[in-house]
């Protein structure tokens, strides 16, 4: 069985759990989109914090320009951390994971106060280390990733959302669910049947459904939690015993196409799974 689906959207995340940025073309490394989750932020004690337990982050806007990370918040001047510092090296948690990483220094920390009231630093990816997702799910295959929570690229189709907000009593945008890449041409829920995505030089093979979080239940605009949908409605059908979540989406990883690009509007084949998912 064939088919194809269309690139709708391309997403990247900078700094892990603050504000998405949209994209027109992504440039593909190992470990995902270029620079995505290259930055976050750490406890003093270098344990990870994301919108779980800060929803404002959402309302942190990384950007990337003129040899810098600049960051920007609600009615505060924006701070600037030149790429070619390297502050301390330091060790930090994601998870079980311990990774290696720079601590970007104490101005930006106290920009980071003002903004959510909470000590803590950044820090930036170590590339001199390699950080892999499980090898329970990705197999044969070393996919390497930075500071995401366990793999490099997030899949999700409009179809599936579609169907979801058919469900709820007030629609909800993708960017609560943080994707990578938006697929359309699907039908509601076929990523979870879809073993590769491949074109022009790029092969994404899909090997995890990606387990919700409440960080679904963030406004990503106004950083403020709204009640537990979607995870009310998605527990209702969406529940994997197995993985003892409710899924949404699908974690990918990159086969091939390491420099190669992505791009809105560009049409990639399919290779489904041999066998139903569950």
């Amino acid at each position: 069985m064939s088919g194809s689906a269309r690139v709708a959207a391309l997403h990247y995340y900078p700094l892990k759990s603050a504000r998405g940025i949209e994209l027109e073309r992504a440039l593909l490394t190992l470990a995902g989109f270029e620079d995505d989750r290259r930055w976050m932020l750490v406890t003093v004690a270098g344990r990870f914090i994301t919108q779980r337990e800060l929803p404002r982050l959402a309302l942190l806007r990384p950007c990337l320009a003129a040899g810098a990370l600049q960051l920007s918040a609600p009615q505060l001047p924006p701070i600037s951390i030149p790429l070619a510092h390297q502050g301390e090296r330091r060790t930090v948690t994601v998870w079980r994971d311990q990774c290696d990483a720079f601590d970007e220094g104490d101005e930006v920390a106290a920009w980071l106060k003002l903004v959510l009231d909470c000590d803590c630093r950044l820090v930036r990816f170590d590339p001199g280390q390699r950080r892999l997702s499980a090898r329970d799910w990705t197999g044969e295959f070393e996919a390497e990733i930075r500071f995401p929570d366990g793999f490099p690229i997030l899949a999700v189709s409009t179809a599936s959302l579609s169907d979801l907000n058919a469900r709820l009593a007030a629609r909800l945008p993708m960017n609560r669910f943080r994707p990578n890449i938006v697929l359309e041409g699907l039908q509601a829920y076929d990523e979870d049947r879809i073993d590769e995505l491949y074109g022009d030089g790029v092969r994404l093979k899909l090997v995890k459904a990606c387990t919700r979080c409440r960080i679904t239940t963030t406004n990503q605009d106004s950083g403020a939690v709204e009640g537990d949908e979607p995870l009310r409605t998605l527990r209702g059908y969406r529940y994997d015993r197995q993985l003892q979540g409710v899924c949404f989406g699908q974690n990918a990883i990159v086969i091939e196409g390491a420099g190669a690009s992505l791009s809105r509007g560009q049409t990639l084949d399919i290779r489904w799974r041999e066998h139903q998912a569950r």
